[in-house]
């Protein structure tokens, strides 16, 4: 069976209050953006933690709602089947999917994509799971800690009628073979797309740059860093960690791949804050600009 096919077969299965500086960018981009062009972001929000303390999600879930808003697709981690709920009540204007890793409904993490109903709509999506057994619900792969999942999700952007395949991901953050295999698994689900797809794979890889699994990634050229692609230099810290407590510079551990026939305009590491000053999640968020090649974009 294919990659394409397990996934086919997955789904059937399956059937700011107050803003920074690095956010106060994404207020500008909003107003000066082209018709064209849209934006993505992957975020780790941080599960629902009743042991969080001041960082516990009542006191985050707004400045997490007002970001998501302000997005087109979006690539989410660590959301629970109560988080998720809240998300889809509190963001009408998107449509989530996603499915709990431990039960492939609401149970465990998830790992939704949502986006903007007024510009895409979904033409197919399912789950599979990070193991030598993608099919199989809860399964968690080599060395993994806990079962480990990627959504995926091909979209129609009623703006140009270009298609857009979105995985998102969250990989293992003990599992060392883990993490790797996990890389090789999702490069072969994107070989396995069409040629000439456009493709953004995002998500928590738990992996820094030039890193085994991020190499495995990107060594052939079927996938690019999107930090590399932008037409303007990327902007904001030069980590998306902060563990609550400060940014730990160098830790880049959130990415964003992407191939076909789509342009970066601009990447940001945006650093969201509570109305009480804090840190919205654990991670950053990172957001990029983008659009379709002009003489393209009917053609994918």
């Amino acid at each position: 069976m294919t990659c394409r096919g397990f996934c086919v077969r997955a789904l059937s299965l399956l059937a700011l209050a107050s803003l920074s500086p690095s956010s106060m960018l994404l207020d500008r981009a909003w107003s000066a953006d082209s018709a064209d062009n849209f934006k993505l972001m992957t975020y780790n929000i941080r599960y629902d933690n009743p042991r969080d303390g001041q960082d516990v999600w009542a006191n985050r879930v707004d400045a997490v709602v007002d970001l998501i808003a302000r997005q087109d697709v979006v690539g989410l981690q660590e959301v629970t089947a109560g988080q998720l709920k809240t998300l889809v009540a509190r963001v009408p204007g998107f449509e989530f999917y996603g499915v709990g890793r431990d039960d492939g409904r609401s149970r465990g993490e998830h790992a939704p994509i949502g986006f903007r109903k007024s510009r895409f709509e979904a033409l197919e999506q399912g789950t599979f799971w990070l193991s030598t057994r993608p099919t199989e619900v809860g399964v968690a792969g080599w060395d993994a800690s806990l079962p480990r999942t990627c959504t995926w999700v091909l979209l129609k952007d009623r703006a140009t009628g270009g298609n857009l395949w979105v995985a998102n991901t969250h990989f293992d953050h003990r599992g060392q073979t883990a993490r790797l295999e996990s890389s090789r698994l999702i490069k072969s689900v994107v070989m396995d797309q069409p040629k000439k797809s456009s493709i953004v794979v995002m998500g928590d890889f738990n992996c820094l740059q030039k890193s085994p699994p991020y190499l495995e990634l990107v060594d052939d050229k079927l996938l690019t860093d999107a930090r590399l692609l932008g037409k303007e230099k990327a902007v904001g810290p030069s980590s998306t960690w902060n563990g609550f407590r400060s940014i730990a510079h160098g830790r880049i551990l959130d990415h964003i791949f992407v191939r076909g026939q789509i342009e970066i305009e601009q990447l940001s590491t945006l650093d969201p804050k509570t109305s009480a000053g804090r840190y919205a999640s654990d991670h950053l968020p990172v957001q990029v600009i983008m659009n379709w090649h002009k003489s393209d974009v009917k053609k994918n």
